[in-house]
């Protein structure tokens, strides 16, 4: 498959996109913040926000966690639940804010399933079909949902689920080509999503290992999909989706970002989290991020230690110009 030959753009419901690639949403990572930045490489592709709870969400609507504004657009919020009203109710809440409502049916960590939310809906498809039909009912605009291929190796019913998701009014479905049970062990089995193929009338997009431009369209090639999500590694490479946007649709391979590049964006993105968030908040936060900006480098499992347990600023950034000088 050439680049030249995929689609340009996905149409979800009466909302389109002006690209195939998506961020997938992820907890505690895909905040306002990092998709703003990443909105400022790319002014097309698909966000996600992390996924947010229903019920804490019809309990306190005003959070930083569904804070947005019109330069995101096009945006889908992602949340989650197993109560189908709560659910119709938290997507309400969302509606003015979003362009997409999505599903979470994917989640497999264990404080999710154990409450019967996330990849426990695969096991009760009647249920995860009664939550698309309520929260259908209760916007206009799209609904969607994301799943896994099924809850264990010999229990892969993505194929029906999504055309049960269908039928209950989804406008797309994303697929994480692993079970539950491989949680992120392993590897993301793309030819396994291409079951969906010829299976389902609406839009399917994949998810699981796209890191790079040339696995992007490796995973489309395999998948047969109509979209492609990318994931953690847009952690430390705000510009990832944009690269991958410009291979698939002019064939052209931007050059990674060089390590001056990245500190610039890890510089970037801890300011703004500090102003998001406040200091000492903010910089608690985007410790999970060090790791994924300084990966591979020299030295860099001291650098990380050092970071993640520093909580001056000043000395991150002084950490922050070795690393640069250093290089």
């Amino acid at each position: 498959m050439k680049a030249s030959s995929l689609k340009k753009s996905l149409k979800i419901g009466d909302v389109k996109i002006n690209s195939i690639v998506a961020l997938s949403p992820l907890a505690g990572i895909t905040d306002y913040v990092l998709r703003k930045l990443i909105r400022e490489y790319s002014n097309n592709c698909l966000l996600m926000t992390e996924m947010i709870s229903s019920e804490a969400l019809v309990q306190r609507s005003d959070t930083h966690i569904t804070f947005t504004d019109e330069k995101e657009t096009p945006v889908s919020f992602q949340i989650e639940g197993h109560k189908p009203d709560l659910m119709a109710r938290s997507a309400k809440i969302l509606e003015n804010k979003a362009s997409i409502i999505d599903i979470n049916m994917g989640c497999p960590i264990n404080k999710i399933v154990k409450g019967n939310d996330g990849c426990s809906l695969m096991k009760n498809p009647e249920l995860a079909r009664d939550i698309v039909v309520a929260v259908k009912e209760a916007v206009k605009i799209p609904v969607t949902c994301k799943f896994r291929l099924g809850w264990g190796q010999d229990s892969k019913n993505f194929v029906e689920f999504a055309q049960l998701m269908q039928s209950a009014g989804a406008s797309a479905v994303t697929v994480h080509g692993r079970t539950r049970s491989q949680m992120y062990s392993g590897f993301a089995d793309w030819e396994e999503i291409s079951k969906l193929k010829g299976e389902i009338d609406i839009p399917f997009i994949a998810n699981g290992d796209v890191v790079s431009p040339e696995s992007a369209l490796e995973c489309l090639e395999k998948s047969k999909a109509d979209g492609v999500a990318i994931g953690r590694a847009s952690m430390g490479d705000l510009s990832l989706l944009y690269r991958i946007e410009k291979y698939l649709s002019d064939g052209i391979l931007l050059p990674e970002p060089t390590l001056e590049e990245k500190i610039s964006m890890l510089r970037k993105h801890l300011n703004a989290q500090i102003a998001f968030r406040g200091e000492d908040v903010g910089i608690k936060f985007f410790r999970k991020f060090y790791p994924a900006y300084i990966r591979n480098i020299r030295g860099g499992g001291d650098y990380r230690h050092r970071l993640v347990t520093e909580l001056d600023y000043n000395k991150i950034i002084s950490i922050l110009n070795e690393i640069l000088s250093n290089g």
